[in-house]
């Protein structure tokens, strides 16, 4: 029998294993391309934008170092991660000429990245993917460069908000192509995963406009903002430890998910086998249902800890070979609230799995047990296991009776939706596992 995994893993422990991937053919040449294009568009910016051609290096520098030091203040999210770049973008556009702008981005990000390159957390390919990660300056730097290049104090209203529109639509086409190009990410995923960093951009830009005002008398004064950056470095940093702290959690709980169903597993073969198809069965549904990360996990746990309660249940009941008595349902149905108390001993989220195991035999109409809920009111991690449950249960040979026909079981899930089971969830699981109902005739 195969050993017990589980696939599901956390944003943050996707974004910690990124770093350490070498870069693929593919993504290289994509990269090249839009290093490439954006060395194009700074040539562009440079012949058509207008003011001094002149480069002030001490300038520049002064602005890469700042826009790195933004850089390393980096704060990662649940599903992304972000920077107050926007804090050193918005000056930096008012400061340097127009073509400048992308120009320092570029040179900026790949300075914040070598401290990583040095420890060994960044593999040295991965600066390659540093300069086009600027193309997002390329938009409000044109939209300022189309409208003279006034100064901060200078720009309406209106020029501003078409420079942070134009910053999050260049960004975003160019975020598209390569998402789709290199991972063959589907773009509602990208805007979902874009659309809060978007929001922080948005917030920020007043603030870095207001820095732009206050080093009107002296684009040395941008200097200035290196203390913030600091400050923000540190809040950063703490908040890395924590998620590298809730990350070793998450394994944690993993491990002891893995664990339980063991021992389940050890306890009983037929329960193990069963437990891994229902696991499997249930993550696509509850995937094709379009539930978060957060629930697809939760639902993983609940599948595979389901049946840990029967731990407690005698063996002669469990494998009993034929119909249980009273008293024997009354001793089986209890395993549902032993498994819950197991979980809730575990502590963290288990507590939050062990509601979903609970409920994970109630019905839609309140017939079920151990707490009589009743349509929404169970939980739809709990009401996917169930129809889960039940089909693989139906299309497995028990100790009791011969295993159905697929087909027969998706017309017993159809039979039973509304009643026993959610109608949302037998359609999806229908969908997932690609059979038509039998015939109501053949069915019976």
């Amino acid at each position: 029998m195969p050993p017990l995994t589980l696939t599901n893993v956390t944003p943050h422990e996707e974004t910690l294993a990124l770093n350490e991937v070498r870069p693929s053919r593919t993504e290289l040449v994509i990269e090249v391309t839009l290093v490439l294009g954006l060395v194009a568009a700074i040539a562009v910016l440079y012949v058509l934008g207008p003011g001094d051609k002149s480069l002030d290096l001490k300038l520049v520098g002064l602005c890469v170092v700042v826009i790195a030091l933004a850089h390393l203040a980096r704060f990662d999210l649940r599903h992304a991660w972000t920077a107050p770049v926007e804090l050193a973008l918005v000056p930096t556009l008012f400061i340097l000429p127009a073509w400048l702008v992308p120009t320092a981005m570029a040179a900026g990000i790949v300075l914040s990245r070598l401290p990583d390159v040095v420890k060994g957390d960044v593999r040295p390919a991965r600066l390659l993917i540093a300069p086009s990660n600027a193309w997002f300056t390329v938009g409000p730097a044109a939209v300022l460069a189309a409208a003279g290049a006034p100064g901060p104090a200078e720009a309406g209203i209106l020029l501003l908000a078409a420079m942070l529109a134009a910053q999050i639509g260049t960004d975003a086409i160019v975020s598209s192509i390569w998402h789709t190009l290199a991972v063959g990410a589907s773009l509602k995923s990208q805007l979902k995963e874009s659309a809060f960093v978007y929001g922080i951009d948005a917030a920020l830009a007043p603030v870095g406009l207001l820095g732009a005002l206050a080093i009107g008398e002296s684009p040395y004064y941008v200097a200035l903002m290196i203390p913030l950056f600091g400050v923000l470095s540190v809040f950063a940093s703490e908040r890395r430890v924590r998620l590298a702290q809730l990350t070793e959690l998450n394994g944690a709980y993993r491990g002891t998910a893995m664990v339980l169903a063991e021992v389940v597993d050890a306890d009983d073969a037929y329960t193990g086998m069963h437990t891994r198809d229902v696991v499997e069965l249930s993550v696509a549904v509850a995937t094709r249902m379009g539930l978060d990360a957060d629930r697809l996990r939760n639902v993983e746990f609940g599948a595979l800890l389901h049946d840990v309660g029967k731990v407690a249940i005698p063996n002669e009941i469990i494998n009993k070979p034929g119909p249980l008595t009273d008293d024997e349902w009354t001793v089986m149905r209890s395993h549902t609230i032993a498994g819950q108390r197991m979980l809730d001993r575990v502590g963290g989220a288990m507590r939050e799995v062990g509601v979903i195991v609970r409920a994970s035999h109630e019905r839609w109409d309140g017939a079920g047990y151990p707490d009589g809920l009743k349509g929404e009111e169970i939980p739809l991690e709990a009401r996917i296991i169930c129809g889960c449950d039940a089909f693989n249960a139906m299309t497995t040979t028990r100790s009791y009776r011969a295993a159905m026909a697929p087909a027969v079981a998706a017309a017993e899930l159809v039979r039973c939706s509304g009643t026993q089971f959610d109608p949302a969830v037998v359609e999806a699981i229908i969908a997932v596992v690609g059979v038509e109902p039998a015939a109501p005739a053949l069915a019976a």
